[in-house]
């Protein structure tokens, strides 16, 4: 069978993370048959799975916080009471709260001042290297001031860096990377953040675990009832401080319904803006949904930190949403009414078009969002099936390869085609930050945009390119740019590309303008 180069390239960016360096064959091997290259990862569902040493369940996550918040409060109280001040406890880092609303350069100054101290060093070395000009350091000119000895790492902290280097090394590790990059884009489709609080950044990593990993090759509807029952989803929208108007715990607390939830739930996670729905559909869904909560450090409603249906707080009686009357049966309301919106025409639509979007064009082509959509509705939401018919084709494959990389798909490549995998999550995070994608960090239940012009803007750009220039200073004297780029993309790059790394300054510079090169940028 002859080799498609070009087909590969496709197959490799356009639908997974990009070829591996060293040994691994990748472009070779999908150039042989692009399509069978990029579904045979759907043929391993429990690939998708992500299981490593150390990694907990969210009620075990939940009680290490309540824990953790006893033992901070005790030592406040005891140092109250001694008269002496209280030490502060290590805060978990990288909090967009105050900063998301930033540019760019002003939270490259922020985190480069305030937040290397998450990350170890690359090597064994002092913590001084940090500060060290090939570590993005954009004050290093200045000599640092002494700085205290870092305080230890709190159960916050290591549990988010933990998630966060097993997520990296699956990414970097594995074959194309078209299942990770599903986990990617429907983690982001029903996204949460980790600024929320501290329940939040523990969680972030057990809800992708848990509701969308198990479900990425499975059904919409089983994924989006994982999702909104999921005790991270419901503290991130606040479900839990919903009550019914007339419910028990509604009349003695003189409160009333969050529609939070609701809300997001039609306009983000399945019919869309403009899907059919009304205020009044928000708010019978917000009611129908009262009682769906964790439960909190006593343990009162069940294990702390497991998702439980509170009775006392559901609204109780029949609500319409919809034009379609849900009886008052409980906790089975509210998973009736999710079964019945995961089936709408318009959910059909709207995940189909993302789901272009993200895959192929900015500009989804509308023959290929109806076929998707199609699919969707025939399958009964069958993700493995859109999948494959999106792999299946041909505007997929023929579409050229012009939509910007992520922040995250960036480093995720870099990091494949340089061999280098993780062993500890802080540079990477630091450059996610630096970028403006924070892992499981977006500014809003949106989640992080998902179009060429979000990402493509020159500040963002000149930041790449100084993460390039990084990568180029430490390892462009063991590694040769143009073997690189037979692995990136062989007869399938471009001659402006070979001219440019060419004519570079030294295999350092070389090494950076192909990282910054479309065949890296682009997928």
């Amino acid at each position: 069978m002859a080799r498609d180069s070009q087909a590969a390239l496709v197959a490799l960016n356009r639908f997974g993370f990009g070829a591996r360096g060293g040994a691994s064959g990748d472009l070779i091997n999908a150039a042989s048959d692009p399509r069978g290259f990029v579904k045979a990862e759907l043929a391993r569902p429990y690939g998708v799975l992500l299981e490593a040493p150390g990694l907990q369940s969210t009620p075990q996550l939940g009680q290490a916080v309540f824990a953790y918040q006893d033992q901070v409060k005790q030592a406040r109280e005891a140092a109250a009471k001694a008269g002496t001040p209280p030490e502060s406890p290590p805060q978990a880092p990288a909090d967009q709260k105050l900063r998301r609303n930033l540019s760019l350069n002003t939270v490259a100054t922020e985190i480069a001042a305030g937040q290397m101290a998450e990350a170890k060093p690359a090597d064994s070395k002092s913590a001084d290297n940090a500060m060290k000009p090939d570590t993005m350091q954009p004050s290093a000119a200045v000599p640092p001031a002494a700085k205290p000895s870092p305080q230890p790492l709190n159960v916050i902290q290591k549990t988010y860096r933990a998630e966060a280097l097993a997520r990296l090394q699956r990414a970097t590790l594995v074959d194309c990377g078209f299942t990770e990059r599903l986990v990617v884009f429907w983690s982001n489709h029903f996204c949460i953040s980790a600024s929320k609080g501290e329940l939040a950044r523990m969680w972030a990593g057990a809800f992708e675990r848990e509701a969308i990993r198990p479900h990425v090759l499975g059904r919409f509807a089983d994924m989006l009832k994982a999702v909104e029952q999921h005790p991270a989803m419901l503290f991130f929208l606040d479900n839990q401080q919903s009550l019914g108007p007339d419910s028990r715990a509604g009349q003695n607390r003189k409160r009333g319904l969050n529609e939070n939830l609701a809300r997001e739930i039609m306009e983000l996670h399945t019919l869309g803006v403009g899907g059919g729905y009304t205020q009044e559909d928000v708010t019978s869904l917000a009611r129908i949904i009262t009682g769906w909560t964790f439960a909190g450090r006593q343990g009162q409603l069940g294990v702390p930190g497991s998702f439980v249906f509170n009775t006392n707080a559901h609204q109780p009686g029949p609500q319409m949403l919809l034009g379609k009357t849900y009886e008052a049966t409980g906790l089975s309301q509210g998973e009736a009414a999710l079964a019945d919106i995961a089936r709408h025409p318009s959910t059909a639509n709207f995940v189909a078009t993302k789901f272009v979007r993200h895959f192929v064009a900015d500009d989804p082509p509308p023959a290929l969002v109806a076929r998707l959509r199609d699919v969707f509705i025939k399958t009964d939401g069958d993700l493995k099936a859109l999948a494959t018919a999106l792999v299946d084709s041909d505007e997929a494959w023929q579409a050229p390869l012009t939509k910007m990389r992520s922040p995250y798909d960036f480093v995720i490549a870099s990091g494949r085609l340089l061999a280098r995998v993780p062993e500890d999550p802080g540079g990477t995070l630091n450059n996610l930050n630096l970028l403006g994608q924070p892992l499981w960090t977006p500014a809003g239940p949106n989640g992080f945009p998902d179009t060429s012009a979000a990402w493509a803007a020159p500040e963002g750009m000149k930041l790449r390119l100084d993460i390039a220039s990084q990568m180029g200073a430490r390892l462009g004297n063991n590694i040769d740019p143009h073997d690189l780029l037979e692995f990136a993309a062989a007869d399938a790059a471009s001659v402006e590309t070979r001219r440019t790394i060419e004519r570079a300054e030294s295999r350092q510079q070389a090494l950076a303008l192909l990282l910054m090169s479309p065949e890296m940028q682009r997928r």
